[in-house]
């Protein structure tokens, strides 16, 4: 009885047209991507789409192995994936649907509020053990970092720590909202997520690029106007084969409605 039921449901939905999409992938983007499909769905009441985190890099692994329509990435597919997707019979297609400024966080109580990217690199590969060697109390540094599947990871390393490796005793969390919630407990902590997972438990810092001469704080205003030095680009990648499953999506998601509910998420449009 269960599966004739089921039968009838999967039937129905197949005659009432409803076209069903999944996209998965960053944490980073994954707010983002929650928020457009919400509001996508209430304009297109024929259409569904899911979305799911994991990771940059689970998502493109999910694009692989074709459970999912969409991967949500916050760093560029690699060599090595492209090629894997090709011997699939699969021809990705990128989109950069928008920008996010990735912030440095400590806890609200550090009274440490800036830091050069050489003292970041120095906090985050080991060498940098105690917040008093950079302006703080005498209290023991512990860092926090995204998983190695994260593209936030793979970025930070690239841009912050000009790929040195991070320290050994790096504490590895699978979630942006792990460490914002981590970093918030932990007075001597630090991390870094994306600037749209801010929020008052946590102090957001603002970092210099050119060796201390100018500090600037993360925001959408410096971000789009380029002062802040950590930002970077957020990608959808996807199968061109289903292009037209995924097409009205994509397209809503870039149009000025789209971008738009970029900007009210908390992160930088494309214009």
């Amino acid at each position: 009885m269960k599966k004739l039921i089921l039968t009838a449901a999967i039937a129905a939905g197949i005659l009432s047209g409803v076209q069903a999409q999944k996209i998965k992938g960053s944490d980073t983007v994954l707010p983002l991507s929650q928020k457009q499909a919400e509001n996508f769905m209430k304009a297109n009441p024929s259409q569904t789409v899911s979305v799911t985190g994991g990771g940059s890099g689970v998502g493109i692994s999910a694009l692989m192995d074709g459970t999912t329509d969409i991967a949500q990435s916050s760093r560029k597919i690699r060599f090595s994936e492209k090629q894997r997707l090709q011997e699939s019979g699969k021809t990705v297609k990128e989109v950069i649907i928008a920008y996010d400024a990735l912030a440095v966080i400590v806890n609200p109580a550090n009274k440490v509020d800036k830091l050069t990217r050489e003292q970041l690199e120095g906090i985050f590969t080991g060498k940098i053990t105690n917040w008093k060697e950079v302006g703080g109390d005498d209290l023991k540094i512990i860092v926090y970092s995204r998983e190695t599947s994260s593209g936030t990871y793979e970025f930070f390393k690239e841009s912050v720590l000009r790929n040195r490796n991070y320290m050994p005793g790096v504490l590895s969390v699978p979630a942006t909202g792990a460490i914002v919630q981590s970093v918030g407990q932990t007075k001597g902590a630090i991390g870094y997520i994306g600037f749209a997972y801010i929020n008052d438990t946590v102090k957001p810092l603002k970092v210099s690029y050119d060796g201390g001469k100018n500090f600037v704080a993360p925001s959408v205003e410096s971000a789009k106007n380029k002062t802040y030095p950590i930002v970077r680009p957020l990608y959808y990648y996807y199968d061109s084969r289903i292009e037209r499953t995924v097409k009205s999506f994509i397209d809503y998601v870039l149009s000025p409605a789209g971008q738009q509910l970029v900007a009210n998420v908390g992160y930088i449009p494309l214009n």
